[in-house]
């Protein structure tokens, strides 16, 4: 079956996913998140890539980012990608591949829905049962979002921006909205959008403030 062709637009953010083979761990140790981190900054300032969430999970990884051109996310992918494999296999004594495939995207296209997709990356670690709360994971994006804490790799969104007038406005907010689970029929949707790689416009699924 070929390949479903997938829609890379300039200026428009994407959820990414990208997993281990076989659903196996692509980080074994905590430096390996800090080394995969570090690639990622790296290669997103190559491809000209903005990235404004993540969670590195212990056999996937979760990204929003907007590209600056239309190859600039598939760049930046592969680059990071290629870079870590080898880190990994060299530091396991391993050969061979460690993504399953291509990574997956779908483009978020709507205000709320970015929103809320934020939210289920950030709260990711939570879900998963690594972490009782998400600040208390460190291989995420969340406190940098809710408590401002230094963060080379995160960029600026102007819909998160439009959260509060001051940083420490946005901050409080985020960990409001954060505090409520997301319901499980939006989880529903989002992962069918990162399965079929559609566009994301799904319909209102969180309240955001009217300046968004």
């Amino acid at each position: 079956m070929p390949r479903r062709p997938r829609l890379f637009l300039p200026g428009i953010t994407q959820h990414v996913v990208h997993r281990g083979v076989n659903r196996s761990d692509v980080f074994r140790a905590p430096s390996d998140h800090a080394v995969f981190l570090n690639l990622l900054q790296r290669a997103a300032l190559a491809g000209g890539v903005a990235v404004h969430a993540y969670a590195l999970m212990s056999n996937h990884i979760h990204v929003m980012a907007t590209p600056q051109s239309e190859g600039s996310l598939s760049l930046m992918m592969q680059d990071v990608g290629r870079a870590y494999v080898r880190f990994f296999n060299r530091r396991y004594s391993r050969t061979g591949t460690l993504w399953d495939g291509r990574f997956h995207a779908s483009l978020l296209t709507s205000e709320s829905y970015w929103m809320t997709c934020l939210r289920y990356v950030e709260l990711n670690p939570v879900r998963a049962g690594l972490a009782a709360r998400p600040e208390e994971y460190r291989w995420s994006s969340y406190r940098a979002h809710a408590f401002g804490a230094p963060d080379p790799l995160v960029g600026p969104h102007p819909l998160f921006d439009g959260l509060g007038s001051t940083a420490t406005e946005r901050q409080a907010a985020w960990r409001g909205i954060c505090r409520a689970p997301i319901p499980e029929e939006r989880l529903v949707e989002l992962r069918e959008a990162l399965r079929s790689g559609r566009i994301a416009t799904a319909p209102r699924l969180i309240e955001v403030p009217e300046t968004l």
